[in-house]
């Protein structure tokens, strides 16, 4: 049987539709906005594996390029890795849906979605998430939804709720929001220095439509009729808790009420569960795992208690006390720009390298290719939490923060008719005990400073907490590790003292209010101005210069009609400009000429033989020609690159010439002037020139 329902969303119908696909996974559903048509498949194993300790969920996205009627490119022309808005649309579906599956089920569960149809209007990445949800929600698979997940923009004033692509692109807030229908889960976004509460009315309009996109899932479940599986509830053993807590709650009360550095607490923490588990190992022979469980119950139970009830946190600081920051700038010898951000036990060592037009990225995927100057790299190594591990490519999570701080900076790189350089950051997180993304942003920022990039301002970030138990809540500034991973929310916020440029949040339990929201972002706006204020100590401004060791580089346009004529045939005229030159020459369409080489005035040269080959011939200018060809009745000059006159016998010089070659040698550089020009042809004037010396000097 095939059931539709549609809902009407920002002006737009979305309709989602199952029964007609892939009938042997457990729920799988078609979502459609205009033209954009995406499936989602959601499947989960019979059972869990033995001894499971975790939920093997996993999330996959990919466009097909025959969607938007594209070849894929590459020489085997199929779909090979998944590309960075691939990963990054995973995460957005992974994010919200991940806390709304009971805790005690551990079957592996896989959501595949492909984008079938593209419009070239309407993104797809929402539509996954909506069908991500509806399959799940009509599927016998647990799942403590449905969600709905919107895009929401402000164009001239306005909040439009999942805008076509060029009115994403004439916004000036773009926010991803996912919710159930009584509160929001999921933020991720950015903005043009937005305020507090302009991002706060945002969500609300989000979530108008959000519990219209739960409705219908709803109704469409009760079309579907398919029961639920069950999943059988873990019982712990009464004694064996009683006997944990006996052996632990006072030791790790004393432990969560003591400041620790993370290494010496993890040291503290490991000692304490080793003594509980090596006491209890006779009584119960095979129950580490679940013991390992209690005592981790035990240390959250307590921390939160504490910071509920006194105000203190694991250490020692009150909810809204940021750590200690260190920063360091230009600490990198050969780097163009530099800087190492530390705050608590989280650092970022940042760096900035200045490209040229020819090393921008070029991005392939359903849209029309494009490119991107600047770019940020976040990268996570296994040291700067005091592990081994595999040494690979960057991981989703690497992925993602990266792209959010890419986003928190992006609005702060200058134009590049201002900054012609392309610009990449690296960030890599040498330690890390709570909200690297944000160190990076900081990092970026005093880094893009130090590097002289123009930048308009300085952008700082900051990670909010939240502890919630019942009615009662507490809102944490600057969240460590254990604080991240024992509270219920994770809340980023980045950008410079007049607002708000990047934004994500995540949180671990079924949604929280707007009044929490909005006071932890009053809580997160006085953090980051008090970062601000300590980078600024630092770093206020641009340095004047940027490094020596950049690229020297410029950029002029020229009539579009002459870009032929500087590349040349078969591309000879600009491989010999780069060869005599040293340098590089990009051309874009609209005639914008970018020169770039390791020596300024080589780079000045090749502007002047381009700006030369390009130019008009104008009777009455004085050019600096070379002789090229001499004969009885004078000589050829090249005037211009590749524009040839004639210098005739009689405007060689005031006095009689008898002999051109007494005045004139091939090679040589010769001043004159343009004084005719006859079906297409030069007349030039050496005479005219050294009259117009002498009346010059006459006058003098």
């Amino acid at each position: 049987m095939i059931y539709t329902k549609e809902v009407e969303i920002g002006g737009k119908k979305i309709i989602i539709e199952t029964g007609r696909y892939a009938r042997q996974a457990n729920g799988a559903v078609m979502v459609r906005l205009g033209d954009t048509m995406v499936f989602v498949a959601a499947s989960a194993s019979d059972t869990a594996k033995e001894d499971q300790d975790f939920f093997p969920l996993s999330v996959e996205y990919r466009e097909k390029a025959f969607a938007a009627g594209k070849y894929p490119g590459g020489f085997f022309k199929r779909e090979g890795r998944p590309t960075e808005k691939e990963i990054l649309t995973s995460r957005l579906i992974d994010r919200p849906i991940r806390p709304l599956f009971p805790k005690q089920f551990k079957n592996e569960t896989q959501i595949i979605g492909f984008v079938y149809s593209f419009d070239g209007m309407n993104e797809g990445d929402v539509l996954g998430a909506i069908g991500a949800s509806a399959a799940l929600t009509i599927s016998d698979i647990p799942f403590e939804g449905p969600i709905g997940e919107v895009r929401v923009c402000r164009v001239n004033g306005e909040y439009v709720i999942n805008p076509t692509i060029e009115e994403i692109q004439n916004s000036d807030l773009e926010l991803i929001v996912a919710g159930n229908e009584d509160s929001i889960m999921m933020v991720e976004g950015e903005a043009k220095e937005v305020s507090e509460e302009d991002f706060l009315e945002a969500l609300k309009v989000a979530h108008e439509s959000i519990k219209k996109l739960v409705e219908v899932q709803n109704e469409l479940r009760e079309l579907c009729g398919i029961p639920k599986m069950e999943v059988p509830e873990v019982e712990i053993d009464e004694e064996l808790k009683k006997d944990v807590y006996e052996l632990a709650y006072d030791k790790y009360a004393e432990l969560v009420g003591t400041v620790l550095a993370k290494k010496e607490r993890a040291k503290k923490n490991k000692e304490l569960n080793e003594s509980v588990l090596e006491a209890l190992a006779e009584k119960y022979p095979e129950q580490e795992k679940v013991i390992k469980e209690i005592l981790h119950d035990i240390e959250k139970e307590l921390m939160r208690k504490q910071i509920l009830e006194q105000g203190k946190r694991l250490d020692g600081r009150g909810t809204k006390d940021i750590r200690p920051i260190s920063i360091e700038t230009g600490i990198l010898a050969r780097t163009h720009g530099s800087a190492l951000f530390t705050r608590g036990e989280t650092q970022s060592l940042t760096t900035l390298t200045l490209g040229t037009k020819a090393d921008e990225q070029i991005i392939d995927g359903l849209l029309e290719e494009y490119t991107k100057r600047f770019i940020l790299h976040y990268n996570f190594p296994p040291f700067s939490v005091g592990e081994t591990g595999r040494f690979s490519g960057p991981g989703r999570r690497e992925i993602g923060h990266g792209n959010l701080a890419e986003r928190a900076l992006k609005n702060i790189i200058p134009p590049e008719k201002d900054f012609a350089y392309s610009l990449r950051l690296n960030s890599d997180i040498l330690e890390s005990n709570g909200s690297s993304s944000m160190a990076t942003v900081c990092a970026g920022s005093l880094a893009l400073m130090d590097g002289g990039v123009p930048v308009s301002k300085a952008i700082s970030g900051i990670a909010m907490g939240l502890i919630k138990e019942g009615e009662q809540y507490a809102i944490l500034s600057d969240i460590s590790g254990n604080e991240d991973h024992l509270g219920d929310m994770d809340f980023k916020v980045a950008g410079s003292s007049e607002g708000i440029t990047a934004i994500q949040m995540d949180i671990k339990i079924q949604g929280i209010s707007f009044e929490i929201m909005e006071k932890a972002l009053a809580q997160a706006k006085e953090g980051r101005l008090h970062i601000l204020e300590k980078m600024n100590a630092v770093l206020s401004k641009p340095k004047e210069q940027i490094s020596v060791y950049a690229p020297k580089q410029l950029a002029f346009k020229i009539n579009q009609d002459k870009i032929g004529a500087v590349i040349g045939p078969a591309g000879k005229v600009i491989q010999g400009i780069q060869k005599d030159y040293g340098v590089e020459v990009y051309i874009d369409e609209d005639g914008t000429v970018h020169i770039s080489g390791a020596q300024l005035d080589k780079v000045n040269q090749a502007r002047d033989y381009i700006v030369g080959l390009t130019a008009e011939p104008e009777v009455g200018m004085v050019y600096e020609g070379k002789v090229v060809k001499i004969t009885d009745y004078g000589a050829f000059i090249e005037f211009l690159p590749g524009v040839q006159g004639l210098l005739h016998i009689s405007q060689i010089d005031n006095s009689r010439v008898n002999k051109v070659s007494d005045f004139l040698k091939e090679g040589e550089k010769v001043g004159v002037k343009l004084i005719r020009i006859e079906n297409g042809k030069y007349s030039l004037s050496r005479k005219a020139l050294l009259e117009d010396n002498k009346e010059n000097s006459e006058k003098k």
